[in-house]
């Protein structure tokens, strides 16, 4: 790696590195797809078939018995596979769930103030809200667990992420919703502590996006077969029948007519998944994430964004750089993509100016360490 520079010295114009990353993709999401991907490997019987018909049936409840295997998930809880990515299945948790109790809001990152938008703006409820800055995590020990309690496991827009599962008590009253989109194969994740939770296949896994998947465990379905919200329901959220969980749409019974493509793309990053299992995804995203963190702890004009390393994220990694705004952000990013070199690294377009680094187990571990000395390169460049 190239020699640390101070944020104030004088640059002169830098010498591009010798060795590129193989896989220069970085984004948060869509994240980098699996080493080895193909579309010519994907599975295309289904293609052309309707998603009822026989093949799909299997198909879909395939893709579901994949997720629930690399979870470890409980046969208490059900996951169906929904419409609109994470942001559609959380939609569909908080309007057919909330309003049976006060709610709480935790805000940290874009995400999470959607999430209050929606409770405040168009379902009318008036949570309780406990925001923290970019960078920062809310004391979660001032939650009441009499309310139902939104929360997000893993800022993908802030890089914080809640350390563990226990600030949740066992004995709340109120369910817990999770939007863990960036944490689900990412981390252990202790699902008796989690009543919903929501992700999309477009993160860690690195599949496609417009589908998104939501977990309930037996907690939410008895909220779900025993209290009916004050707002009317669209079509595509109705998760009930005559009172009783529709049990067909975590069947692979979609609400909705879903891509039997992006399943099988999905399928094909869940059996690449399930040859390293549950543990070895969530060591490649920590084998990346401490790649990073090298990179970072040798330059002097980069940081974290969250500086509690136990609160940091390993898979939507936010850095800071120093004296940088928005439009140098933009120049160091296109300067990486111009080369080849590192692809949609810019921060989220709310957040501080910085850049994002996405670290989770699609990624190779080779590609963050040959990142280190581009990002050198075009800060040098831009600073020039």
């Amino acid at each position: 790696m190239t020699d640390s520079t101070a944020a104030d010295a004088t640059l002169a114009p830098a010498a591009k590195p010798a060795t590129k990353p193989a896989r220069p993709h970085f984004s948060s999401g869509p994240c980098a797809k699996p080493p080895g991907y193909d579309p010519a490997k994907l599975a295309t019987d289904v293609l052309g078939r309707s998603h009822r018909s026989k093949l799909g049936k299997q198909r879909l409840q395939y893709c579901i018995d994949l997720m629930r295997e690399l979870l470890n998930l409980p046969d208490t809880h059900r996951i169906g596979i929904v419409p609109g990515s994470d942001t559609g299945a959380f939609e569909m948790a908080m309007w057919t769930m909330l309003g049976a109790r006060p709610v709480t809001a935790l805000a940290w990152e874009s995400f999470g103030e959607g999430w209050v938008t929606d409770a405040v703006k168009q379902l009318k409820i008036d949570p309780t809200v406990i925001r923290a800055d970019y960078g920062q995590l809310p004391d979660l020990h001032q939650i009441d667990w009499s309310n139902d309690v939104l929360f997000t496991w893993n800022g993908t827009t802030s890089g914080v992420r809640v350390p563990n599962g226990d600030w949740i008590p066992d004995d709340r009253a109120g369910l817990s919703f999770a939007d863990a989109t960036s944490g689900v194969f990412a981390y252990d994740l202790p699902w008796d502590k989690i009543d919903v939770a929501t992700f999309s296949w477009q993160k860690v896994l690195g599949g496609e996006g417009a589908h998104g998947v939501l977990i309930l465990g037996p907690r939410a379905v008895e909220r779900l077969e025993s209290y009916t919200p004050a707002w009317p329901l669209p079509k595509v959220f109705r998760l009930v029948s005559k009172g009783k969980l529709a049990e067909g749409v975590f069947k692979g019974e979609t609400i909705n007519t879903p891509s039997m493509l992006a399943v099988e793309d999905a399928i094909w990053a869940l059996e690449w998944a399930r040859g390293l299992g549950e543990r070895g995804l969530i060591a490649r995203s920590d084998a990346n994430a401490a790649a990073l963190d090298k990179i970072v702890a040798e330059r002097d004009w980069l940081g974290h964004l969250a500086e509690d390393e136990a609160s940091r994220s390993k898979t939507s990694v936010c850095l800071t750089v120093a004296g940088a705004d928005e439009a140098f952000i933009k120049t160091m990013a296109g300067l990486l993509e111009k080369e080849g070199a590192a692809f949609d690294v810019a921060g989220y377009r709310d957040a501080p100016a910085g850049l994002r680094i996405w670290c989770g187990a699609t990624v190779d571990t080779a590609d963050i360490e040959a990142l280190g000395p581009w990002l050198d390169w075009a800060y040098a460049t831009a600073k020039a």
